[in-house]
């Protein structure tokens, strides 16, 4: 959705999935208030996307566990890494007590890869991590779970409706944070609700639930998955910009190809794998 003066933001959104398979709508602000009613008369562009659908992460997430296991993946939680160090023919990794010794060490510690890394000796590429503000709200009137995800084109919110008659939104926001378990703060949730109701005319009964997480980006906002210039077997999964769970099924591929020298998998077509190397900044 777009203001007035977002008319060129909409249509360079458009114009962005024209060669691709995603299908986008133009619609009037009498379609777009029949899925979405409530929006005040700021509202004037908008660009529909009929096939967008939600991913159940937490079933995803569980599934992949489960075929982990069965592969014979152990996982290890509450298991922080304390040292890293060179042994012959690979790393030994001092983690929750406990040793391990690997020929390769990839490393995909999120929001702490670079700490990771200087841990290693490595030197880090600057990941970046940014605090995301969410937050549930009860309205009169409540939320219609038929509503879609509704995104600004101009970036400054986006917002969804949640079983029980609630939405959660969020300001988009990018808040620089060294890596940490963070909480929300009291401007980012008064921004989320100051935005959404700039939107939607409704009353915002309460707050239900809020939280915030740390997505990370590296310098030029692209995943990094490689192996690292100065450390033949050091090899990064960093970066996912809050689109891991999005991407996760084709960065997989495309790091295995890497990892065991094989030919790309077929299904990531045209995908250059030099677009994600992490020499880049190296």
């Amino acid at each position: 959705v777009g203001r007035a003066e977002h008319r060129p933001l909409a249509d360079g959104f458009m114009a962005d999935f024209a060669d691709t398979s995603v299908a986008m709508e133009n619609w009037t602000r009498k379609q777009a208030t029949g899925i979405v009613p409530w929006l005040t008369e700021q509202w004037q562009h908008f660009v529909y996307e009929p096939d967008c659908c939600d991913i159940d992460v937490a079933a995803l997430h569980a599934a992949y566990l489960k075929d982990g296991r069965k592969k014979g993946a152990a996982l290890h939680c509450h298991a922080r890494v304390t040292a890293i160090s060179r042994i012959d023919g690979g790393w030994r990794i001092t983690a929750g007590g406990d040793e391990h010794e690997a020929t390769v060490l990839i490393n995909a510690a999120g929001a702490w890869v670079d700490e990771v890394a200087a841990l290693a000796n490595v030197s880090p590429i600057g990941i970046e991590p940014k605090i995301r503000t969410m937050v549930q709200i009860e309205t009169e009137p409540a939320a219609d779970p038929g509503m879609p995800l509704v995104v600004a084109l101009d970036g400054s919110f986006y917002f969804k409706p949640e079983a029980g008659g609630s939405f959660w939104l969020s300001p988009h926001d990018e808040i620089p944070s060294p890596p940490a378990d963070v909480a929300p703060e009291e401007v980012g949730i008064a921004t989320a609700i100051d935005r959404f109701q700039n939107v939607m005319d409704v009353q915002v009964r309460r707050v239900s639930r809020k939280w915030a997480g740390l997505r990370s980006f590296a310098p030029d906002r692209i995943p990094v998955i490689g192996f690292d210039a100065g450390e033949p077997d050091f090899f990064w999964f960093a970066g996912q910009g809050g689109f891991g769970i999005q991407t996760a099924p084709a960065a997989a591929k495309l790091a295995r190809a890497q990892l065991l020298d094989q030919s790309p998998d077929p299904c990531l077509g045209s995908v250059d794998p030099g677009l994600y190397r992490a020499d880049r900044f190296q």
